[in-house]
């Protein structure tokens, strides 16, 4: 299932932005476009350098190279192969999380993080996964309401499963604005249970 939809999805947007699957030594490739894509929350007052900043860091590198070697991290790619975004997915409580979502600057508002936000959606969608989950700053408009658009929704934490509850606290503890930072998800199949999501690869 998850195969088919990649190729569907790859078929379908290769004329207008080339989509990929990541491969496990292209980490620093992911860390480059993340630092990119930061400085949009600079201008906007959050300064991610902090002195706890390198267990966050560490914490994101270790994650992310989880992804890439599960082969659920998708890359974006300019006309020059150049790649200039990416979506990441892990697990947290049995279901999909999208753990990270980045584009560069250069490549901001072209519709690059709409189309990997969809093919996220597509890849839990065609699982038996009730849901896709991601945590997001609720005041900044290109975070909450970026994935409002999209169909998602705040979760109350008493909606929370474990390793939900986990990951926001690690990210209030070492993040500005703590308070700010939401839980979000969208519902696919609100039938299935929860702790479904099956080990595959996108390619």
């Amino acid at each position: 299932m998850v195969e088919a939809a990649w190729h569907q999805l790859t078929q379908d947007r290769a004329a207008r932005v080339p989509l990929r699957v990541g491969r496990p030594n292209e980490l620093d490739t992911l860390c480059d476009i993340d630092r990119d894509a930061s400085r949009l929350f600079e201008r906007a007052g959050l300064h991610l350098t902090l002195p706890n900043d390198l267990e966050l860091a560490e914490g994101e590198r270790r994650r992310w190279l989880d992804c890439l070697r599960s082969g659920t991290t998708v890359l974006a790619s300019d006309r020059a192969g150049e790649p200039v975004g990416f979506a990441a997915l892990a697990v947290l409580d049995g279901e999909p999380y999208l753990e990270q979502l980045s584009v560069r600057m250069r490549a901001m508002r072209r519709g690059i993080g709409t189309l990997l936000l969809a093919v996220a959606q597509t890849i839990a969608r065609r699982t038996p996964a009730r849901a896709l989950w991601l945590t997001t700053y609720r005041h900044l408009p290109w975070n909450r309401r970026f994935y409002e658009r999209a169909g998602f929704a705040v979760i109350p934490p008493e909606q929370w499963g474990r390793a939900i509850t986990q990951e926001v606290l690690f990210q209030r503890r070492l993040l500005p604005h703590p308070d700010e930072r939401v839980v979000m998800c969208k519902v696919f199949n609100p039938r299935s249970s929860v702790g479904v999501w099956p080990h595959c690869r996108l390619d």
